[in-house]
């Protein structure tokens, strides 16, 4: 799916948070390409309580030299406390929730995924991020919230573009050889101790070039600009730098960063991370969290309040990360990962590749539009997890998540969803321990007849989840039990929420299901 190069503002997804301060050993932020630069201060990780904040300003500082000058970060000081947390604590209070936990995780390095704009000349190319407001291209060599590994990648493509004469991108001429690049890092290593394996974290590179296919004249440039970072960044180097190499191509006049047409250049063509307990592929033109460590924290988090063999629907699911999560953490009786973009299933099915054999879970990939027709989705499943866009939830979803309790469940399939069931393209589905393919797009008749009774929000939007959460409120038909912040983006006015709502007003409903839940999940719904 093409991204608006609005994205290389890079304020991604928002994240929220809270407090109770504690600082863990440093984890050394060292450049892996020689001459490094001075090291960043050292990595904090925070878990914070509202009511007290003993870490000092100077200390979360951003100590970044293109602060002001470069749009990614818009606060200098306390990282672990954004602007936006007390609004947020704020309003939690409001509506009776009075736990809000913040996670500030790393405050310097953590951007493992970044795409950068490439400006200027090949002898002084520019690589970094537009200025606020304009398309001028501020580069930005020392960025302190880059992982160390992109900042020294970084480095090498402008040594290969000045020896290469790689002419940038000139927008306004439309001439010029490389547009963008993505920079990508994978801390998936087994053959280190796992304390390494961030620190050094290897690149795979998306080179988005001005052409239309191979057949292109500068094709041997770009091969040639392939080449000599390989063999100065690859692995018989003794820094071993470089994951992979692939090529976009890209001739559009518009503002979106990717064309259609990839190709692998060099390298791995694979990309594996390990989150929330499982290995997930990635290709380059997956959508990807750029703080890899926070999401994990935040993964961990939100399989706590998925029961034990649960029935799961995970929609705007992407490649399925969340929902395969749960499959392997929590033994699900069944996963339905919804999303719209077909691009996705590939890198779904890669990981599912991976998933533990013993568990007895079906697990299944749905190309599908949720904004039509979503209560055939949401019926069958005990849980429902969302991770919408920065918009927030499409209206029509948020109005069946409104009105549950005023469907009545029938023994056999309502009309729209029986219709889904027989249009449905082939949805792909596996049986682990059948470890076979299939596409009968049947249901199992107990799941027919449930209605969910959990949902979980993962917001990117502040604003947005504000108002869908008093909307869920408002209705009657859910009420907030737990809500925890994420500090995915420190140094940005941005919070990533992770907010659980259960079926009912409130009070008795907790009350009246306490009980079970211990006996049947084993405290799966307890805080850490």
């Amino acid at each position: 799916m093409a991204l608006a190069i609005s994205l290389l503002s890079l304020q991604p997804r928002p994240s929220p948070s809270f407090f109770t301060c504690h600082l863990t050993s440093p984890s050394p932020g060292i450049p892996l390409s020689p001459p490094p630069p001075p090291p960043p201060p050292p990595a904090l990780f925070l878990s914070q309580d509202p009511k007290s904040n003993p870490i000092s300003s100077s200390s979360c500082a951003l100590h970044c030299p293109h602060f002001q000058s470069c749009s990614g970060c818009t606060h200098e000081y306390n990282l672990h406390h954004p602007p936006i947390l007390d609004e947020a604590i704020e309003f939690f209070r409001s509506i009776g929730v009075s736990n809000f936990t913040f996670d500030s995780c790393r405050l310097w390095g953590w951007r493992c995924r970044a795409k950068l704009a490439v400006r200027g000349s090949s002898i002084k190319p520019l690589i970094g991020l537009y200025e606020e407001g304009t398309h001028n291209v501020v580069d930005i060599p020392e960025c302190k919230a880059h992982h160390p590994s992109i900042n020294a990648a970084v480095d090498l493509l402008k040594q290969a573009m000045a020896e290469l004469n790689i002419m940038p991108y000139d927008e306004d001429k439309g001439t010029g050889e490389l547009r963008y690049v993505q920079m990508a890092v994978t801390t998936y290593n087994t053959s280190l101790p796992a304390a390494e394996r961030y620190r050094k974290g290897k690149v795979q590179i998306a080179l988005v070039w001005n052409s239309r296919n191979e057949s292109s004249p500068s094709f041997g440039k770009l091969n040639a600009l392939a080449n000599y970072m390989w063999i100065r960044g690859g692995p018989k180097r003794e820094v071993h730098l470089i994951h992979s190499i692939w090529a976009n191509f890209q001739t559009s006049t518009n503002n979106v960063i990717f064309g259609n047409r990839w190709r692998h250049l060099l390298g791995e063509r694979d990309f594996w991370e390990h989150v929330g307990g499982i290995d997930v592929s990635m290709v380059p033109s997956s959508f990807g969290q750029a703080n890899t460590r926070a999401f994990d924290s935040l993964l961990r988090k939100l399989q706590k309040y998925v029961p034990y063999g649960a029935s799961v629907v995970d929609l705007y699911a992407g490649a399925g990360v969340i929902g395969l999560s749960l499959a392997a953490t929590r033994k699900c009786r069944s996963v339905k990962c919804v999303e719209v973009n077909k691009e996705a299933k590939l890198s779904f099915e890669k990981t599912v590749s991976r998933l533990p054999t013993t568990s007895d879970c079906s697990i299944s990939w749905h190309q599908a539009d949720t904004s039509k027709e979503p209560l055939p989705w949401l019926m069958g499943s005990d849980v429902v997890v969302v991770d919408p866009p920065r918009k927030g939830l499409d209206s029509s979803l948020l109005t069946a998540l409104q009105s549950l309790s005023s469907i009545k469940i029938k023994h056999n399939l309502p009309e729209s969803t029986e219709r889904k069931v027989k249009t449905e393209k082939r949805p792909w589905i596996l049986r682990q321990r059948e470890t076979s393919t299939h596409s009968d797009g049947q249901m199992a008749q107990d799941e027919i007849q449930s209605l969910p009774q959990t949902l979980i929000y993962i917001s990117c939007g502040w604003d947005s989840f504000k108002e869908d959460c008093m909307s869920l409120l408002s209705s009657k038909e859910w009420h907030l039990d737990k809500a925890h912040g994420y500090n995915f983006f420190p140094g940005t006015q941005s919070v990533e929420v992770l907010a659980v709502f259960k079926r009912g007003s409130g009070v008795n409903i907790k009350r009246k299901k306490s009980g079970k839940k211990k006996r049947i999940t084993s405290g799966a719904f307890g805080h850490p």
